[in-house]
């Protein structure tokens, strides 16, 4: 008898290449924007929260813009080639979806850092408040 993992099947090795393959053109995880932002980023990490949670603890050298503020004059002060990489609280918070879409709707270039504030914490990195910025 199947256990609930194997009653569907796995995707034939084709199809799951070419999924798992693709998640990589919409997200990112903790540790690879650890080591781009201890280098020169090339992107920009945009914490999409609302400015009091940003003000507690937010990583280094990302910019706040609450994902309901993200609109095409904001977005105007980069190049149409930009790329943005969007996180929110974690993975129980669709924030980084939502900037992501709306960036996405702009016409930019945007990934998710996958794992959010959370990852970012699990992973042992440390988080800078607006005092300590």
């Amino acid at each position: 008898m199947a256990s609930s993992v194997t009653t569907i099947p796995p995707a034939p090795s084709a199809e799951a290449v070419a999924h798992f393959s693709a998640l990589f053109g919409f997200e990112t995880d903790c540790w690879d924007v650890h080591a781009a932002m201890a280098g020169q980023a090339d992107f920009v990490l945009l914490d999409v929260r609302a400015p009091d949670l940003f003000a507690r603890g937010h990583i280094a050298g990302a910019l706040n813009i609450p994902h309901g503020k993200i609109t095409a004059a904001r977005m105007a002060a980069w190049s149409g080639e930009t790329i943005f990489v969007t996180y929110c609280a974690g993975p129980h918070c669709n924030g980084a979806a939502r900037g992501a879409l709306r960036l996405a709707r702009l016409g930019r270039p945007v990934k998710i850092m996958t794992g959010g504030v959370a990852g970012w914490v699990d992973e042992g990195f440390t988080l800078q408040d607006v005092a300590h910025a």
